[in-house]
Formats: C-alpha cells, sequence, structure tokens
C-alpha cells in the first residue's frame, strides 16, 4: 500500500555515487556490463546487496564519468526547433568539462619557439578558439515515478547540478534553499503530482585555528595585492584641493567637412579664463596633419581623426556670488595647403568645452572674412592669402577687450563649413565626495561653476535680462526730466 507522503532525506559527497533503482536492475546483471566502470558497479552492487540493501530509493547520483554525464552534456539544445542541426561551436562548447583528451603535453623548448603559429590549420584554429577549462561535474537526480514503479528513465529528474572547474570554483544549481522555499517540481500524468525538496550545505564545519590561518593567508594576499596597485599608481597622485575643480579632456578632432578647397588642416589653441589655470608641461594648441577630402554625399570630407589631451583647474576666487564663471574656450582654424604651397583661410570656429562630464560630440560651424569685388577671390584662388583675423579670439569676445559695447558693423563674412569634435570629459573635485553632509557645498560649488545642463540657459537669461535692464535705462534716460519727477511723484 503506497504511503499517503514519501519523504527521503540523503547525504551525497562530492563524486560520491549512489545507484538508482534503473542502474541496481541494469548492472545486477554481469552480462550486461561492457565496460570496466560498468563491472566495478557490478561488484559495488552485489555488496550493497550483502550488505542489507542501499538506503536511498528516490535520490541518486550520476559522477563525473557516468554515460549519463556525457549525454546530458553533449544533447544540450541551443533553440526550441526540433530539426536542430548543433554547429561546431556548439558541440565543443557543450563539453563542459573539457578535460583536455585531445592535447599533448607541450614541451618547453618547443613553446617558447612557437609561441606564434604563422600558418594555422583550420583544425587548429577551430580547437583554439574554444574554451578549454577543464571542469567535473556531478548530478544528483530524483527517481519521482509512482509508488511501486521506480526505475523508469523518462521519471528521472535533474535536482542539482554541481561543477568544480581547475581553478576551484564551484557552481551549485539551483542553488542552497537556505531561507529560500523549497523548490517545486510537477509532474503531467495521470495525477498531477507536485515534489518538493531543499538543498542543504551540511559540510564539516573548519576548525577555528584553520579559519584563523585562512584569514591570515586571505590578509597576507589583499595586503600584496594593495601594495601592487599602489606600485602601479604611485606616490607622486594628486588630490584636488577643497572647493576646486579638475578637468580632464581626451578630445578628438574628427572631421572637416563642406569647404571649398582640398587638403585641410586645422590649428587650434584652448584659451583659459580667469580662476583657471594648466600645468606647466600642458600643451594649449596644436596643428592636425593635412588631409585630404574625399566625396561623402554632397560634402567633401576630411577625416583627421587627431587627438589632443587636455588638463586645467577652477579655483573659485573672491568674485561676488552673483557672477558666473567662465568656461574654456577652443577657439580653432581651418586652412586649406594646395601642391603650390599656397595656403587659404577656410574658416574660424569656437568652443566652449562642455560644462557635464561624459561623451559630446559636437559640429562647430565656421566662418570666414571677405572682401567686396572680383579681385580679392582672383587673388585668392591664383596666388592664395585671404583676410585673416589678427587676433583669433575675435571670433567670441576678444580677451583683451574692456569696454562696454563690441560692434562689428561693417565686418564681412561668409558662411563655410564645419568641423567635428568629440570630447571625453572627466571632472575630478572633493566636492564630489560627500553626497549628505556636504551636499549643500556640492551644489553651490556646480552653481558657482555654471551649473552643468543648466548653463546655456542660465547664460541667455542673464544676457536677455542685461539686455532689457540696457534698454529700459537708455528709455528713461531718453524722456524729458519733468515727465519722470511727475511720475515719481504721482507714484
Amino acid at each position: 500500500r503506497p504511503p499517503q507522503e514519501e519523504e527521503e532525506v540523503a547525504e551525497v559527497g562530492w563524486q560520491e555515487k549512489l545507484f538508482s533503482q534503473f542502474e541496481v536492475d541494469l548492472y545486477r546483471n554481469e552480462s550486461a556490463c561492457q565496460t570496466p566502470l560498468d563491472r566495478q558497479y557490478h561488484e559495488e552492487i552485489l555488496k550493497l546487496e550483502k550488505a542489507g540493501g542501499r538506503k536511498n530509493y528516490r535520490i541518486f547520483t550520476y559522477t563525473d564519468h557516468d554515460r549519463f554525464t556525457n549525454l546530458e552534456e553533449h544533447c544540450q539544445k541551443v533553440t526550441d526547433s526540433d530539426h536542430e542541426v548543433p554547429s561546431y561551436l556548439a558541440e565543443r562548447m557543450a563539453n563542459v568539462r573539457r578535460r583536455r583528451q585531445d592535447r599533448r603535453p607541450i614541451e618547453a623548448s618547443s613553446l617558447k619557439s612557437k609561441i606564434i603559429t604563422w600558418e594555422p590549420t583550420e583544425e587548429f584554429i577551430k580547437n583554439n578558439h574554444v574554451i578549454n577549462t577543464p571542469v567535473q561535474t556531478m548530478y544528483i537526480m530524483g527517481d519521482l515515478g509512482p509508488y511501486g514503479k521506480l526505475g523508469h528513465r523518462e521519471y528521472e529528474h535533474v535536482l542539482c547540478t554541481i561543477k568544480v572547474d581547475s581553478n576551484g570554483v564551484i557552481t551549485v544549481k539551483p542553488d542552497f534553499t537556505g531561507t529560500k522555499g523549497a523548490y517545486r517540481i510537477e509532474l503531467d500524468g495521470e495525477k498531477r503530482e507536485v515534489w518538493k525538496y531543499t538543498i542543504e550545505d551540511v559540510s564539516v564545519q573548519v576548525q577555528p585555528g584553520e579559519e584563523e590561518r585562512e584569514q591570515c593567508v586571505f590578509r597576507d594576499l589583499y595586503g600584496r595585492h594593495k601594495e601592487y596597485l599602489s606600485g602601479l599608481v604611485g606616490s607622486e597622485f594628486e588630490m584636488t584641493l577643497p572647493g576646486t575643480l579638475r578637468l580632464f579632456v581626451n578630445g578628438e578632432i574628427v572631421s572637416a567637412q563642406g569647404y571649398e578647397y582640398d587638403n585641410l588642416y586645422v590649428s587650434f589653441f584652448l584659451e583659459l579664463p580667469n580662476q583657471w589655470s594648466s600645468p606647466a608641461f600642458q600643451q594649449l594648441s596644436g596643428v592636425t596633419q593635412t588631409c585630404a577630402t574625399k566625396m561623402v554625399g554632397w560634402d567633401n570630407v576630411a577625416y583627421f581623426c587627431y587627438p589632443f589631451t587636455l588638463e586645467m583647474f577652477f579655483t573659485p576666487g573672491d568674485e561676488s556670488e552673483d557672477s558666473l564663471p567662465q568656461w574654456p574656450v577652443l577657439y580653432f582654424e581651418v586652412l586649406s595647403l594646395d601642391f603650390w604651397q599656397r595656403y587659404r583661410v577656410e574658416g574660424y570656429g569656437s568652443l566652449v568645452l562642455p560644462a557635464s562630464p561624459g561623451v559630446h560630440v559636437l559640429t562647430i560651424p565656421t566662418w570666414r572674412p571677405v572682401e567686396l569685388g572680383t579681385v580679392a577671390e582672383l587673388r585668392r584662388f591664383f596666388i592664395g592669402g585671404s583676410p585673416e583675423l589678427e587676433d583669433i579670439s575675435y571670433v567670441r569676445i576678444p580677451s583683451a577687450f574692456k569696454g562696454e559695447r563690441l560692434s562689428r558693423f561693417g565686418f564681412r563674412t561668409e558662411t563655410t563649413g564645419s568641423v567635428t569634435f568629440r570630447l571625453y570629459c572627466l571632472q575630478q573635485s572633493k566636492a564630489f565626495l560627500e553626497t549628505s553632509a556636504l551636499r549643500q557645498r556640492m551644489q553651490s560649488v556646480l552653481d558657482r561653476l555654471g551649473g552643468f545642463r543648466q548653463q546655456s540657459s542660465v547664460y541667455s537669461v542673464l544676457e536677455a535680462f542685461q539686455r532689457a535692464r540696457r534698454r529700459m535705462q537708455e528709455a528713461r534716460e531718453s524722456l524729458p526730466q519733468d515727465l519722470i519727477s511727475t511720475s515719481a511723484s504721482t507714484a
């Protein structure tokens, strides 16, 4: 009579063999044993029967050398298609044990002499492009057949898979239950049965002395690794002062497109406003190589891919809180140089370094000054040369300008092409370390730096306010004095 509730507990060691009812019935007959492993199992089963039989009924194991392990590893499908044909890579990766059986030991002399295989064969490429880490596998199985019908292969289910690689990493799938609930297996049949099982680690606890020795080994290992990392970093690692900002820019002049002449090159320099500085070794200017253009779509494009690195510091001064600090500006000039050594100015442009860290891809349009008349264009075409800026900072507001108004009336320009930059910006500041205690301070530092994403909007709002204020003052000054005094007294 079947019991109402079946419960079985088994303690399994690593690569410990527990026979199933199917294996007992199979290996009991000596004529069915073909391999030395089968005959070994036959002897072990006979010893078990003499000792009173096996204690496990539903829980059994498949070790690393069993047939099931080979079949389970080689028959895994990559997709759910019924007509799947596994590729060579899928077949090799399915063999997760990878015991290096097909590799011969290599002598030290031959290893040193053949570091590079100049003419690899196709078989050599296939074998060396597959991960080949030796792994031992063990399966803990469950025979979930109906009561009295144990030993049928269709009722065998994998309860747990344990793998150990050559590096000593143990993988248990599924994980130990611990505080989680028991795992469930639902069977579809005449009676919908639900089996629950738990997996627990019952290994012998480490003795206090051995655990202390292990901790000492770990501490020594971690200390050596820390010293190794410290040696890589060095002791000259600079830290920023409180309140200062360190800005790194790894930039690239990607391309220039839309210009009139060929063989382009770009000359650039960085202007540091007040409160900004750079190390003595930092080079703040550069010139790219001359690059020929090619037709891409409707434009002639010159691909420079010219890298440059910038490092600078921002130190807050004693200025009022209302003043908005300026960010460094990158000025650049695009020129062309032909076969006859005639150079022409193709365009001027400027770029304000991004205030937010990260990757920025910016395309900056350029312009060049022009002269009226045909003679200037003929001179530009035949002998080269064209109007140039004496101070390239005139592209924006010249650094030497101290007046109230900058007039460009009568200055004629022509729109030319554009230059594409890719900038990788990194910011370092002690204000970024604390997020709770120094949150207000960090926000003030960011605000003094002009904000990140709101900097452009703040600039535009302040400029619009200043323009409106100047207009109101000019309108007030143009009014008669008696009208102003009358309106003031009425108010």
